[in-house]
């Protein structure tokens, strides 16, 4: 299990059957729902302000989130995936929803249910989206909503309740092989 803070008299809340890497930090006023994975390298920081994160989310490798003091709060729904090294910063995200890898959600942004936010998107402050799919900076709509985005987003966290379920069952932490063994 990561590295789990208790701080100004909170400690961090986790769901049932969730897989927290050893490595990610999860800090202060953080609840987190059941079936979740918070991946490798990920920082959840509810020092000055909280996050709430729904059921069968995944925040994967390198991703951060934290927000303004007294001033935004991290919301995500259910069934959504923050891709690697992605930022969500004082956002509120809904169900069903991809935050590509290395995009950013700045302070009071809106992401509606059934969307997709591409790898690299950077969402402004205040932003209140509709669904569909944005990319570029500062993000643009770049295809209208539908329910195949929503289905497109909740196979992606699917896959990641499968992978999720491999470090839970059959994951071990050993030494590594080196050229003298006869397994390499």
């Amino acid at each position: 299990m990561g590295i789990i803070r208790k701080l100004n008299g909170i400690t961090p809340k986790i769901g049932k059957n969730c897989f927290i890497a050893e490595n990610a930090a999860i800090i202060g006023d953080v609840v987190i729902g059941d079936d979740c994975s918070i991946w490798y390298g990920a920082v959840l920081r509810g020092d000055v302000n909280p996050i709430r994160i729904g059921n069968r989310v995944n925040i994967q490798d390198g991703a951060v989130l934290h927000t303004l003091y007294k001033r935004s709060v991290v919301e995500i729904g259910d069934d959504v995936s923050v891709g690697h090294n992605a930022i969500i910063h004082g956002a509120s995200v809904g169900s069903s929803v991809l935050v590509g890898m290395g995009a950013i959600l700045m302070d009071n942004a809106v992401i509606p249910d059934n969307t997709i936010i591409a790898a690299g998107a950077v969402v402004l402050s205040n932003a209140v989206l509709e669904p569909g799919v944005y990319a570029g900076v500062p993000a643009k709509m770049v295809k209208a909503g539908s329910e195949q985005i929503g289905e497109a987003a909740r196979k992606n966290a699917g896959g990641y309740m499968k992978y999720k379920e491999w470090y839970k069952s059959d994951y071990e932490i050993v030494e590594p092989l080196t050229s003298d063994d006869e397994q390499i």
